[in-house]
């Protein structure tokens, strides 16, 4: 397993952890995912360790918190072995104060987090989403709180616009509080909109990506392919208007692309999609969910070999999409590209 520094944090992190979705799944969501029990979430434990995978993420919001009961039992007695990482600030219930990320809901998130992980430290602690209603300074200031009680030791975002986030980093350094070294995004080759900002975002500010859903919302596994029925058993058949939207003409010419390189390659469809992120700059982690022994094998086994310069090209041109403003003439026009040449 390769380890990679985690933003401009001193945690080293490998380059693929796992996501625990999966665990103790209930609901429309997350109930399709999977329902791994506590002993089949030991043995994903104890594969994903053997492999070198040390970072096992979750959130309060999966399963309602189920999700990190069963990951808190699947790692007990080998709690210094692994990294947790957990996220909080989606609605955990309908009452006021059960959204968001005021202070005071942050210091209840993490105490609940932590009796159900059953540990005492949290490695990394993300909140899931921008809560436009609380100042920027309390949310740090909560923040700054947890880490100097040794319950949280390094905080991160997910799925924050970049105002937001450099909003965010500009406010922790005038007030001396940590910053966020970590972003939790959405990235496939059918979703790249991490390029155009959040990207050289990161990388200016030594924010590292952990990458969620990088098989695209389950469509880049080989089994949805051009002119076939959704196969009787994709989960999404009940999730597919909960993830990242894609136009079926284009999924399907990067999926294309995908089989051509798996068979020049001797890979499989996900292995060649997980080693195409690996790659990416900025990007610390990519996350594996897996439902069964299977599945986590199989994805395990994007690391340990690279596509070749040339493969990746032809993946880049195969899954791109013209750049929305004020991007676009950055990308097409001489003079605007010279002056932001691509990050490598």
């Amino acid at each position: 397993m390769e380890y990679r520094q985690l933003g401009t944090s001193g945690l080293m992190v490998p380059a693929l952890s796992f996501g625990a979705g999966t665990f103790g799944g209930s609901g429309p969501l997350f109930g399709a995912w999977g329902d791994t029990d506590t002993k089949e979430a030991r043995r994903l434990v104890d594969i994903s360790l053997d492999a070198g995978i040390t970072l096992f993420d979750t959130a309060d919001v999966y399963s309602a918190g189920a999700s990190e009961t069963v990951l808190g039992e699947a790692v007990k007695g080998r709690r210094d072995r692994v990294l947790l990482s957990t996220k909080a600030g989606l609605p955990m219930g309908d009452g006021p104060d059960d959204a968001g990320t005021s202070g005071a809901r942050l210091v209840r998130a993490t105490e609940d987090a932590l009796r159900r992980l059953g540990t005492d430290r949290i490695d990394l602690f993300q909140l899931h989403a921008f809560d436009a209603a609380t100042p920027v300074e309390e949310v740090l200031a909560a923040l700054d709180r947890l880490v100097r009680d040794g319950k949280i030791r390094h905080v991160g975002v997910s799925n924050f616009a970049g105002w937001q986030l450099m909003k965010s980093l500009s406010a922790a350094d005038r007030h001396g509080y940590p910053r966020y070294v970590a972003h939790q995004v959405y990235y496939s080759l059918i979703g790249r909109d991490y390029e155009w900002e959040l990207m050289p975002l990161g990388h200016d500010q030594g924010v590292g990506a952990l990458v969620w859903s990088p098989l695209g919302w389950g469509r880049l596994t080989g089994k949805v392919r051009r002119d076939r029925p959704l196969p009787p058993g994709s989960r999404l058949h009940q999730t597919a208007d909960y993830g990242p939207p894609v136009e079926d003409g284009y999924l399907y010419d990067v999926v294309d692309a995908l089989v051509e390189m798996a068979e020049e390659t001797g890979r499989t469809v996900p292995q060649v999609a997980l080693n195409w992120l690996l790659q990416r700059p900025t990007v610390s982690s990519v996350i594996i969910g897996a439902r069964n022994e299977e599945q986590l094998r199989q994805n395990i086994g994007a690391i340990g070999w690279s596509l070749t310069a040339e493969q990746v090209a032809r993946l880049d041109a195969a899954s791109h999409r013209p750049a929305p403003y004020p991007y676009f003439p950055y990308e097409r026009q001489e003079g605007f590209a010279r002056l932001n040449p691509p990050l490598t």
